[in-house]
């Protein structure tokens, strides 16, 4: 199998792993909280019911930034997949969220205008750790293609403590979660008033819902770069964080902005930063 082929293959199973990871995502918080919860399939349905139903705007350009962020997601995805450069896949997964932001800012209601608002801090809190966990890979690998960095003969974990740990903290707003979950969020009590998402319906509803599933396997490929050396252990890991954002989502309530903000460039910082240091004056 060709590379072309890898990245079509692994571009197909990509949105359909994401929507079950979030089904069974649904199932475990339904399970914290006492419930049965829906079917783990739940999230493909949803999304075939958006498609059929009617695309309501407040103006029609909204939903052309909505269209672009799921080509940016999309493309962020094939970056990944084809092994190319992970700066690449971080500043294309940028865009797609300036396109997200912009899609919600164009909406003009002062839910979504409040909700684009906190996603730019979102933003701004995460992208750091993201940054500076490429660049600690770079140091150790000597490549920022991840190809390259997968291919690593140790987990980069033994080397990277700090990094791992400062890019867990931010994990819970690329998925959605509590205590970040500022802009949006999947839980009941937000489903009328969704923030961010309050002004779009339809197909692009359904656009946005499938750019999350792509997020969320572009963060747990993230993550599984970590313990890369060995493939199965990296899974493993990678789902175990993942579930445990989820605990920490039923266990935390949200925080303000201030102090998501804070606390994740603090975090960032002084273990993210203070670990590329460390390696800095090792390799000296």
């Amino acid at each position: 199998m060709n590379n072309l082929s890898k990245v079509l293959l692994y571009l197909a199973l990509s949105p359909l792993a994401g929507g079950l990871i979030y089904g069974l995502d649904r199932k475990f918080t339904a399970r914290l909280q006492g419930r049965v919860g829906p079917p783990i399939w739940q999230p493909y349905l949803d999304v075939l019911k958006l498609f059929h139903k009617e695309t309501l705007v407040v103006r029609k350009s909204q939903n052309i930034y909505i269209m672009f962020y799921l080509i940016f997601m999309i493309f962020s995805a094939v970056l990944f997949f084809a092994g190319e450069n992970l700066l690449l896949v971080i500043f294309a997964l940028t865009i797609a969220g300036v396109f997200f932001v912009l899609g919600a800012f164009k909406a003009s209601s002062p839910y979504s205008f409040t909700g684009a608002q906190r996603e730019v801090i979102q933003m701004m809190s995460s992208e750091p750790a993201l940054f500076l966990s490429a660049i600690g890979m770079y140091m150790i690998t000597g490549s920022f293609y991840i190809s390259r960095i997968a291919s690593f003969g140790e987990p980069l974990a033994l080397y990277l403590p700090g990094l791992l740990f400062s890019f867990i903290y931010i994990l819970p707003i690329k998925f959605r979660k509590s205590p970040f979950d500022l802009s949006t969020s999947s839980h009941a009590h937000q489903e009328l008033v969704k923030g961010l998402t309050t002004d779009f319906s339809g197909r692009a509803l359904a656009m946005i819902e499938i750019g999350h599933w792509l997020e969320i396997i572009l963060m747990l490929g993230f993550s599984w770069l970590f313990f890369a050396a060995n493939i199965f252990l990296g899974a493993g890991v990678s789902l175990l964080i993942y579930f445990f954002t989820v605990l920490v989502d039923n266990t935390f309530a949200r925080l303000k902005w201030q102090m998501t903000l804070g606390s994740c460039w603090l975090v960032t910082f002084i273990l993210g930063a203070g670990n590329i240091v460390v390696l800095h004056l090792i390799k000296r």
